[in-house]
């Protein structure tokens, strides 16, 4: 009798790489939570879009993440603001020259660096981004809101997870154009 260095690729085997095998499984389950997570991009996306046009309706959702990132950060040179959302300075500094001339962000010397700028909203960026996010709020309240406590940390350790292994892993970012 030979002695296989791998058990799972014996003869009626149910290992991996064998149908019925326990890649099967995991199979099913990453083509499952490849087809939910590929929904709710799409369904994040949309509503993103959405918001984007209540902030103002030329604005394209790219923009409305980098408020968002604004809001959240408070005041923020473009090179950090293009690291923590993955993209290329230029794609980022487009965005933010629209939303300046929308009066939402005003740039500022950065106290620490004469030389380098800050980004923050404006005060009637601020205004608008409490609007609308307060709006999103709500409408995460009506969706979720029947869900039970320990659910909703259920999701939301999970969605933490995923996001932390993507941080890990690293994630396509824009090429610099």
């Amino acid at each position: 009798m030979v002695a296989m260095s791998n058990p799972a690729e014996a003869p009626g085997s149910t290992g991996p790489g064998v149908p019925g095998g326990a890649d099967d499984s995991t199979e099913a389950a990453l083509t499952a939570v490849e087809h939910q997570l590929s929904l709710l991009w799409r369904r994040a996306r949309s509503i993103s879009h959405h918001l984007s046009r209540q902030v103002h309706p030329d604005m394209e959702p790219a923009a409305y993440g980098l408020l968002t990132v604004i809001r959240k950060q408070g005041a923020i040179r473009l090179t950090e603001l293009a690291s923590s959302i993955g993209v290329g300075k230029p794609s980022v500094s487009r965005q933010i020259a629209f939303l300046e001339r929308l009066g939402l962000v005003a740039k500022e010397a950065d106290p620490l660096d004469g030389r380098a700028q800050m980004i923050r909203l404006t005060p009637m960026g601020e205004e608008r981004m409490h609007e609308v996010q307060d709006a999103r709020r709500e409408v995460f309240r009506e969706r979720l809101g029947e869900w039970p406590p320990e659910d909703l940390q259920t999701l939301s350790r999970y969605i933490a997870k995923l996001n932390a292994t993507y941080e890990r892993d690293g994630f396509p970012r824009e090429e610099p154009q």
